[in-house]
């Protein structure tokens, strides 16, 4: 019993300073709000639901993972992006010069402002992250499923570095 009484008072001691989470963030207790803006989409080549997808996700993920009020302006913390390549290139050739797979990559880039410690702060940091696909496969068979693994992986990746400090 008093091995629970201990666990309980850790965990308590822990959550109460407002500092570090379960999630892996360590937001600070004074910062209360986080505004994400849309991203805007700025790669030459046409994904016209990414942008959305990407910040909806963002959002998500804030929401989720943090105790944050999301505000549509003047957050404690503000996230400013947008979708900078979106690329397709081939992967692993044959012996024919023939490429097996494709690789599609999407890139973005990422402002993190925060306005209560601004020494976290930083700007254009460039987050990319791919999925591989068979090249016999048309792109627009697979380029819903992929881009929603690729979304999740930039996210994590923002969430990281914005809240989590990895």
């Amino acid at each position: 019993m008093k091995r629970y009484l201990a666990i309980i008072a850790a965990v308590l001691t822990v959550t109460a300073c407002g500092i570090y989470s379960f999630s892996g963030t360590s937001i600070k207790p004074d910062v209360e709000t986080i505004t994400i803006n849309f991203f805007e989409y700025k790669a030459l080549k046409v994904n016209p639901s990414l942008s959305n997808d990407l910040t909806e996700a963002i959002k998500n993920q804030f929401r989720r993972m943090t105790r944050l009020e999301q505000v549509e302006t003047d957050g404690d913390l503000e996230i400013t992006g947008s979708v900078t390549g979106y690329n397709i290139s081939a992967q692993a050739i044959t012996a024919n010069e023939v490429a097996a797979q494709n690789r599609l990559t999407v890139t973005v880039s990422v402002s993190f402002e925060n306005k209560k410690h601004p020494d976290e702060s930083f700007d254009n940091k460039s987050f990319s992250a791919y999925g591989d696909y068979d090249s016999t496969t048309a792109l627009e068979a697979v380029e819903s499923s992929l881009c929603a693994e690729i979304v999740d992986k930039i996210v994590e990746d923002i969430f990281n570095a914005t809240v989590a400090q990895w």
